[in-house]
Protein backbone atom coordinates (compact mmCIF):
# COMPACT_ATOMS: atom_id res chain seq x y z
CA UNK A 1 0.00 0.00 0.00
CA UNK A 2 1.61 3.46 -0.78
CA UNK A 3 0.17 7.24 -0.71
CA UNK A 4 -0.56 8.69 -4.17
CA UNK A 5 -2.60 11.56 -5.26
CA UNK A 6 -5.98 11.62 -5.84
CA UNK A 7 -5.47 13.28 -9.23
CA UNK A 8 -3.73 10.18 -10.17
CA UNK A 9 -7.19 7.98 -9.90
CA UNK A 10 -8.30 7.95 -13.52
CA UNK A 11 -11.56 8.96 -14.74
CA UNK A 12 -11.92 11.62 -12.32
CA UNK A 13 -10.96 15.70 -12.09
CA UNK A 14 -11.47 17.80 -9.44
CA UNK A 15 -12.49 21.95 -8.52
CA UNK A 16 -13.16 24.24 -5.79
CA UNK A 17 -14.27 27.97 -5.83
CA UNK A 18 -14.46 30.10 -2.75
CA UNK A 19 -15.23 33.49 -0.73
CA UNK A 20 -12.50 33.63 1.71
CA UNK A 21 -14.17 36.88 2.84
CA UNK A 22 -17.77 34.88 3.29
CA UNK A 23 -16.35 32.11 5.03
CA UNK A 24 -17.62 30.01 2.46
CA UNK A 25 -17.06 27.96 -0.72
CA UNK A 26 -17.59 24.50 -2.88
CA UNK A 27 -16.03 21.64 -4.07
CA UNK A 28 -16.46 19.74 -6.94
CA UNK A 29 -15.98 15.92 -8.31
CA UNK A 30 -16.01 15.17 -11.70
CA UNK A 31 -16.68 12.40 -13.92
CA UNK A 32 -17.34 13.02 -17.05
CA UNK A 33 -18.27 9.25 -18.48
CA UNK A 34 -20.17 9.22 -15.62
CA UNK A 35 -19.41 6.71 -12.26
CA UNK A 36 -21.72 4.00 -10.09
CA UNK A 37 -22.67 6.10 -7.40
CA UNK A 38 -23.59 5.50 -3.44
CA UNK A 39 -24.47 7.41 -0.64
CA UNK A 40 -24.55 6.89 3.47
CA UNK A 41 -26.09 9.43 5.81
CA UNK A 42 -24.71 8.55 9.33
CA UNK A 43 -25.62 12.41 11.17
CA UNK A 44 -28.97 13.51 12.24
CA UNK A 45 -29.20 16.90 10.61
CA UNK A 46 -28.14 16.45 7.18
CA UNK A 47 -28.84 18.51 4.06
CA UNK A 48 -28.57 16.54 0.48
CA UNK A 49 -29.58 16.60 -2.91
CA UNK A 50 -30.85 13.94 -5.05
CA UNK A 51 -29.64 10.81 -2.67
CA UNK A 52 -32.89 8.92 -3.07
CA UNK A 53 -32.21 8.03 -6.80
CA UNK A 54 -28.76 6.37 -5.54
CA UNK A 55 -30.71 3.70 -4.11
CA UNK A 56 -30.13 0.26 -5.85
CA UNK A 57 -33.33 -0.53 -6.34
CA UNK A 58 -33.50 3.37 -8.65
CA UNK A 59 -32.70 3.37 -11.67
CA UNK A 60 -29.75 6.08 -11.78
CA UNK A 61 -27.20 4.06 -13.41
CA UNK A 62 -24.29 6.68 -13.08
CA UNK A 63 -23.56 10.51 -11.53
CA UNK A 64 -21.85 12.66 -13.26
CA UNK A 65 -20.65 14.53 -10.84
CA UNK A 66 -20.51 15.50 -6.58
CA UNK A 67 -21.00 18.59 -4.83
CA UNK A 68 -19.89 19.55 -1.40
CA UNK A 69 -20.91 23.08 -0.49
CA UNK A 70 -21.19 25.65 2.57
CA UNK A 71 -24.05 27.70 3.11
CA UNK A 72 -26.25 25.29 4.90
CA UNK A 73 -29.56 24.31 2.64
CA UNK A 74 -29.27 27.41 0.98
CA UNK A 75 -25.63 26.30 -0.60
CA UNK A 76 -27.60 23.56 -2.57
CA UNK A 77 -28.75 26.39 -5.15
CA UNK A 78 -25.28 25.68 -6.20
CA UNK A 79 -25.84 22.65 -7.91
CA UNK A 80 -27.69 24.67 -10.28
CA UNK A 81 -24.30 25.98 -11.76
CA UNK A 82 -22.90 23.31 -12.00
CA UNK A 83 -25.92 21.18 -14.04
CA UNK A 84 -25.75 24.49 -16.70
CA UNK A 85 -21.79 24.59 -17.17
CA UNK A 86 -22.05 20.23 -17.55
CA UNK A 87 -25.09 20.71 -20.19
CA UNK A 88 -23.05 23.55 -21.81
CA UNK A 89 -19.90 20.67 -22.40
CA UNK A 90 -22.45 17.99 -23.56
CA UNK A 91 -21.83 16.28 -19.93
CA UNK A 92 -25.15 13.99 -18.87
CA UNK A 93 -27.95 11.81 -19.65
CA UNK A 94 -29.01 12.08 -23.59
CA UNK A 95 -32.70 12.94 -23.40
CA UNK A 96 -32.31 13.24 -26.72
CA UNK A 97 -33.67 17.33 -26.82
CA UNK A 98 -30.19 17.64 -23.99
CA UNK A 99 -28.26 16.07 -21.76
CA UNK A 100 -29.10 16.25 -17.75
CA UNK A 101 -26.48 15.69 -15.66
CA UNK A 102 -26.46 13.63 -12.86
CA UNK A 103 -25.56 16.38 -9.58
CA UNK A 104 -25.83 14.90 -6.37
CA UNK A 105 -24.74 17.45 -3.20
CA UNK A 106 -24.12 16.96 0.62
CA UNK A 107 -24.03 20.62 2.48
CA UNK A 108 -22.40 21.84 5.74
CA UNK A 109 -23.16 24.83 7.80
CA UNK A 110 -20.85 27.23 7.96
CA UNK A 111 -22.77 30.49 8.65
CA UNK A 112 -21.29 31.40 11.44
CA UNK A 113 -18.14 31.54 10.17
CA UNK A 114 -17.49 35.11 7.84
CA UNK A 115 -20.86 36.46 6.51
CA UNK A 116 -24.18 34.36 6.91
CA UNK A 117 -25.55 36.44 4.18
CA UNK A 118 -23.11 35.44 1.45
CA UNK A 119 -23.16 31.64 0.59
CA UNK A 120 -22.56 29.36 -2.39
CA UNK A 121 -25.22 29.95 -5.18
CA UNK A 122 -25.56 29.18 -8.36
CA UNK A 123 -22.42 31.45 -9.82
CA UNK A 124 -20.11 30.04 -7.54
CA UNK A 125 -21.44 25.92 -8.23
CA UNK A 126 -20.66 27.24 -12.51
CA UNK A 127 -16.81 28.50 -11.04
CA UNK A 128 -16.49 24.78 -9.54
CA UNK A 129 -17.90 23.03 -12.21
CA UNK A 130 -15.62 25.03 -14.50
CA UNK A 131 -12.78 24.50 -12.05
CA UNK A 132 -13.34 20.93 -12.11
CA UNK A 133 -13.20 20.77 -16.00
CA UNK A 134 -9.89 22.59 -15.88
CA UNK A 135 -8.77 20.06 -13.54
CA UNK A 136 -7.53 22.40 -10.92
CA UNK A 137 -7.66 19.71 -8.02
CA UNK A 138 -8.47 19.98 -4.61
CA UNK A 139 -6.40 22.48 -2.66
CA UNK A 140 -6.72 21.39 1.38
CA UNK A 141 -7.51 23.76 4.28
CA UNK A 142 -9.58 26.53 4.16
CA UNK A 143 -10.64 26.00 0.66
CA UNK A 144 -13.47 25.30 -1.28
CA UNK A 145 -16.58 23.54 0.58
CA UNK A 146 -13.54 23.68 4.06
CA UNK A 147 -13.22 27.36 3.67
CA UNK A 148 -15.99 28.19 6.54
CA UNK A 149 -15.64 24.81 8.27
CA UNK A 150 -15.05 24.63 12.09
CA UNK A 151 -14.57 21.98 14.74
CA UNK A 152 -14.64 20.93 18.18
CA UNK A 153 -18.26 22.96 19.46
CA UNK A 154 -19.23 21.76 22.84
CA UNK A 155 -17.63 24.05 24.74
CA UNK A 156 -18.88 27.11 22.94
CA UNK A 157 -17.66 29.61 20.05
CA UNK A 158 -14.66 30.78 21.30
CA UNK A 159 -13.15 26.98 22.11
CA UNK A 160 -14.26 26.14 18.82
CA UNK A 161 -11.61 25.46 16.30
CA UNK A 162 -11.05 26.10 12.16
CA UNK A 163 -11.98 23.00 9.98
CA UNK A 164 -11.50 22.80 6.24
CA UNK A 165 -11.22 20.40 3.92
CA UNK A 166 -8.98 17.38 3.02
CA UNK A 167 -7.65 14.74 0.59
CA UNK A 168 -5.86 11.51 0.77
CA UNK A 169 -5.03 8.44 -1.52
CA UNK A 170 -3.79 5.09 -1.50
CA UNK A 171 -2.95 2.57 -4.09
CA UNK A 172 -2.43 -1.39 -3.35
CA UNK A 173 -1.19 -2.92 -6.63
CA UNK A 174 -3.67 -1.54 -9.53
CA UNK A 175 -6.27 -0.88 -7.52
CA UNK A 176 -6.92 3.24 -6.23
CA UNK A 177 -9.10 4.41 -4.08
CA UNK A 178 -8.91 8.42 -2.50
CA UNK A 179 -11.54 10.32 -0.23
CA UNK A 180 -11.95 14.20 -0.46
CA UNK A 181 -13.37 15.23 2.88
CA UNK A 182 -14.52 18.50 4.39
CA UNK A 183 -14.56 18.34 8.34
CA UNK A 184 -17.03 20.75 9.84
CA UNK A 185 -17.62 18.00 12.94
CA UNK A 186 -19.16 18.77 16.22
CA UNK A 187 -16.38 16.46 17.82
CA UNK A 188 -12.26 16.82 18.00
CA UNK A 189 -10.58 15.41 15.33
CA UNK A 190 -7.92 12.58 16.74
CA UNK A 191 -4.79 11.40 15.21
CA UNK A 192 -2.17 8.65 16.57
CA UNK A 193 -4.88 8.08 19.55
CA UNK A 194 -4.71 11.54 20.89
CA UNK A 195 -6.69 14.80 20.47
CA UNK A 196 -5.14 16.84 17.54
CA UNK A 197 -7.52 19.98 17.64
CA UNK A 198 -11.34 20.22 18.56
CA UNK A 199 -13.07 21.81 22.00
CA UNK A 200 -10.01 23.82 23.87
CA UNK A 201 -10.59 23.77 27.31
CA UNK A 202 -11.95 27.12 29.04
CA UNK A 203 -8.50 28.38 30.33
CA UNK A 204 -7.17 27.91 26.82
CA UNK A 205 -3.99 25.24 28.17
CA UNK A 206 -5.62 22.07 25.99
CA UNK A 207 -8.35 20.15 24.95
CA UNK A 208 -11.50 19.88 26.62
CA UNK A 209 -12.04 16.39 25.63
CA UNK A 210 -15.59 16.65 23.75
CA UNK A 211 -16.78 12.73 24.57
CA UNK A 212 -15.85 13.57 28.39
CA UNK A 213 -17.89 17.09 28.33
CA UNK A 214 -20.73 14.92 26.48
CA UNK A 215 -20.93 12.18 29.22
CA UNK A 216 -19.94 14.85 32.27
CA UNK A 217 -22.87 17.04 31.24
CA UNK A 218 -25.33 14.37 30.59
CA UNK A 219 -24.51 12.96 34.00
CA UNK A 220 -25.04 16.97 35.35
CA UNK A 221 -28.16 16.85 33.69
CA UNK A 222 -26.33 20.07 32.02
CA UNK A 223 -27.63 21.00 28.20
CA UNK A 224 -24.70 20.28 26.36
CA UNK A 225 -26.06 21.70 23.33
CA UNK A 226 -27.54 25.09 24.55
CA UNK A 227 -24.71 27.21 22.58
CA UNK A 228 -24.56 25.28 19.39
CA UNK A 229 -26.15 26.38 16.04
CA UNK A 230 -29.45 23.58 15.09
CA UNK A 231 -27.53 22.05 12.30
CA UNK A 232 -24.37 23.38 12.73
CA UNK A 233 -21.96 20.91 11.90
CA UNK A 234 -21.43 17.90 9.47
CA UNK A 235 -18.50 15.90 8.14
CA UNK A 236 -19.24 15.41 4.70
CA UNK A 237 -17.13 13.48 1.52
CA UNK A 238 -16.76 11.36 -1.26
CA UNK A 239 -14.56 8.21 -2.22
CA UNK A 240 -13.67 7.62 -5.41
CA UNK A 241 -12.11 4.27 -7.17
CA UNK A 242 -11.19 2.95 -10.20
CA UNK A 243 -12.52 -0.31 -8.71
CA UNK A 244 -15.08 -1.86 -11.25
CA UNK A 245 -18.33 -2.06 -8.48
CA UNK A 246 -21.78 -2.78 -9.10
CA UNK A 247 -24.32 0.51 -7.19
CA UNK A 248 -25.44 -2.03 -4.15
CA UNK A 249 -21.20 -2.70 -3.50
CA UNK A 250 -20.47 1.35 -3.99
CA UNK A 251 -23.66 1.85 -1.50
CA UNK A 252 -21.82 -0.22 0.84
CA UNK A 253 -18.31 1.47 0.10
CA UNK A 254 -19.97 4.71 1.37
CA UNK A 255 -21.08 2.78 4.41
CA UNK A 256 -17.74 1.24 5.43
CA UNK A 257 -15.95 4.40 4.39
CA UNK A 258 -17.73 5.94 7.23
CA UNK A 259 -15.85 3.78 9.83
CA UNK A 260 -12.91 6.20 8.54
CA UNK A 261 -14.52 9.19 9.88
CA UNK A 262 -15.51 7.18 12.97
CA UNK A 263 -11.89 5.97 13.98
CA UNK A 264 -10.70 9.82 13.34
CA UNK A 265 -13.48 12.01 15.01
CA UNK A 266 -14.86 11.84 18.44
CA UNK A 267 -17.52 11.71 18.83
CA UNK A 268 -19.09 11.02 15.45
CA UNK A 269 -22.36 10.78 13.42
CA UNK A 270 -23.93 12.70 16.40
CA UNK A 271 -27.56 14.29 16.37
CA UNK A 272 -26.35 17.77 15.20
CA UNK A 273 -23.86 16.08 12.48
CA UNK A 274 -24.97 15.76 9.12
CA UNK A 275 -22.13 13.75 8.28
CA UNK A 276 -22.69 11.63 4.64
CA UNK A 277 -20.76 9.86 2.51
CA UNK A 278 -21.12 9.37 -1.42
CA UNK A 279 -18.69 7.02 -3.48
CA UNK A 280 -17.91 6.96 -7.16
CA UNK A 281 -16.64 3.94 -9.30
CA UNK A 282 -15.30 4.17 -12.77
CA UNK A 283 -12.77 1.70 -14.06
CA UNK A 284 -12.74 -1.65 -15.31
CA UNK A 285 -10.45 -3.00 -12.29
CA UNK A 286 -11.93 -6.16 -10.98
CA UNK A 287 -11.18 -6.13 -6.76
CA UNK A 288 -12.46 -7.24 -3.86
CA UNK A 289 -15.22 -5.16 -2.46
CA UNK A 290 -13.92 -5.59 1.05
CA UNK A 291 -10.05 -4.63 0.09
CA UNK A 292 -11.20 -1.74 -0.98
CA UNK A 293 -13.26 -1.07 1.75
CA UNK A 294 -10.32 -1.19 3.53
CA UNK A 295 -8.05 1.92 1.67
CA UNK A 296 -11.02 3.79 1.56
CA UNK A 297 -11.73 3.75 5.67
CA UNK A 298 -7.76 4.76 5.73
CA UNK A 299 -8.35 7.24 3.15
CA UNK A 300 -11.15 9.12 4.84
CA UNK A 301 -9.10 8.73 8.16
CA UNK A 302 -6.10 10.29 6.51
CA UNK A 303 -8.27 12.84 4.73
CA UNK A 304 -9.43 14.72 7.82
CA UNK A 305 -6.22 14.91 9.65
CA UNK A 306 -4.85 16.81 6.32
CA UNK A 307 -7.91 19.01 6.52
CA UNK A 308 -7.22 20.31 9.78
CA UNK A 309 -3.47 20.06 9.65
CA UNK A 310 -3.90 22.15 6.21
CA UNK A 311 -6.51 25.00 7.51
CA UNK A 312 -5.06 28.42 8.49
CA UNK A 313 -6.82 30.48 11.45
CA UNK A 314 -9.73 32.81 9.80
CA UNK A 315 -12.93 34.74 11.39
CA UNK A 316 -11.42 34.09 14.73
CA UNK A 317 -11.60 30.23 14.83
CA UNK A 318 -7.82 29.03 15.49
CA UNK A 319 -6.31 26.23 13.31
CA UNK A 320 -4.41 23.68 14.42
CA UNK A 321 -0.81 25.39 13.05
CA UNK A 322 -1.14 28.38 15.38
CA UNK A 323 -1.95 26.00 18.59
CA UNK A 324 1.02 26.55 21.06
CA UNK A 325 3.39 23.93 20.55
CA UNK A 326 3.23 22.47 24.00
CA UNK A 327 0.43 21.23 22.74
Amino acid sequence: MERIQIEDIPGFSFGQAENREAGTGASLILCRTGAVCGVDVRGGSPGTRDTDALNPICNREVVHSVLLTGGSAFGLDAAGGVMKVLEEHGIGRDVSVTVVPNVCAAVLFDLKCGRSDIRPDETMGREAALSALRGDGIQPGCHGAGTGATIGKLNGKACSMKGGIGTYALRAGNLMVGAVIAVNCIGDVWEHGRILAGSRSTDGRGFADSERLLLERYETQTDIFSNLPTGGNTVIGCIVTNAALTKAQVNKLAAVSQNGLARAVHPAHTTYDGDTLFAMSCGELVADPDAVGVLAARAVECAIVNAVRSADSLHGYTAWCDLPKTE
